[in-house]
């Protein structure tokens, strides 16, 4: 038995990517707007603006910081357009959801998205009520995950304790600094072709089978 998930009673979720597969192409359609943005901020070719949109994620944590700290945007403004996605290739999972409602404890969810963004994907995938909360990049003040001081802020602002919390996030760097601070760290996917350290407790490929096969077992 692993005794981080018999003891849990706090479970953080990042979203995008992890609450529903890759392969149903959420963040490609945000990656296309994106990169739409970056070539008008920063008046770049299409393939130098993806290259340095790559920089930012690698030096900022999202791309809105990078931009944020070399050129003049509106925040606001950027997150508006490229959340704007349709989500009809998002299906809705009641199984996840009531794997999510038999998790003992609190649950909540942790984004670098936008807010709305992430109201309307829960909504999609039919797991609103399953948390307790959200916690989005307007939250953060701007300062995304993997920011050690983002993971202080969300545990603050919810009066959390990190031992005793599950962290599920599909970047594998995000999981990190949630490690340090004394969480329970879950990789969900392959990683993004990405170093998978010893920061990462457990690791799985699908996050319902996760939970039902081990989380919930184990937190019994």
């Amino acid at each position: 038995m692993s005794v981080e998930l018999s003891r849990a009673r706090v479970w953080i979720f990042d979203m995008d990517d992890t609450l529903y597969p890759r392969e149903q192409g959420v963040m490609r359609l945000v990656q296309e707007r994106i990169n739409t943005f970056m070539m008008a901020a920063v008046g770049l070719p299409e393939g130098e603006a993806r290259v340095l949109q790559k920089q930012f994620l690698n030096e900022h944590g999202t791309t809105l910081a990078g931009l944020m700290a070399n050129y003049a945007v509106d925040p606001e403004a950027f997150l508006h357009e490229v959340h704007d996605v349709p989500l009809d290739s998002l299906e809705p999972n009641p199984d996840l959801d009531a794997a999510l409602r038999r998790l003992p404890g609190r649950r909540f969810v942790l984004t670098n998205g936008a807010r709305y963004h992430a109201a309307r994907v829960l909504e999609r995938i039919g797991i609103t009520g399953a948390f307790e909360g959200v916690f989005a990049i307007e939250d953060m003040d701007l300062v995304p995950k993997p920011a050690p001081a983002t993971f202080r802020r969300f545990l603050a602002a919810h009066a959390l304790e990190a031992e005793g919390a599950v962290f599920f996030e599909d970047t594998p760097r995000n999981l990190a600094p949630a490690k340090a601070l004394g969480m329970t760290t879950v990789l969900v996917g392959d990683g993004h072709g990405h170093e998978i350290g010893d920061w990462v407790d457990h690791h799985t490929l699908d996050l319902l089978e996760f939970l039902t096969e081990t989380a919930l077992k184990e937190a019994a």
